[in-house]
């Protein structure tokens, strides 16, 4: 998933240097979610991890 993240925020930096504003804005957004939903994600799956150990 975070490589969904960054692939879309490639894509949203390629467009915003050549000028398509509506396609970075919604490449950069999608990115941001993606990137958000890793972390949580991520953070869930340590504190589970951590609660299965003890």
């Amino acid at each position: 998933m975070l490589r969904y993240a960054i692939v879309f925020l490639v894509i949203a930096l390629v467009a915003a240097l050549f000028g398509f504003g509506g396609v970075a804005a919604s490449a950069a957004g999608i990115a941001k979610i993606l990137f958000f939903i890793f972390i949580v994600l991520a953070i869930a799956s340590f504190v589970f991890g951590l609660a299965r150990r003890g």
